[in-house]
């Protein structure tokens, strides 16, 4: 059974996992948010019941 024998894939998985974390995450992380997250407290919608026909 070919799956159980790492040497294929194993190096290519790590490689790729080795790129993402020391090349692209950094510089995905330097990027600035457009929309920072605001300090303002979440404000709930005052809504009115519906009022069935028939009840």
């Amino acid at each position: 059974m070919p799956q159980l024998n790492p040497s294929p894939w194993f190096f290519i998985m790590i490689a790729s996992w080795l790129t993402f974390s020391m090349i692209i995450q950094p510089k995905l992380l330097s990027f600035v948010t457009m929309n920072p997250p605001s300090s303002k407290p979440p404000v709930t919608p005052t809504t009115t019941p519906w009022t069935w026909p028939w009840t």
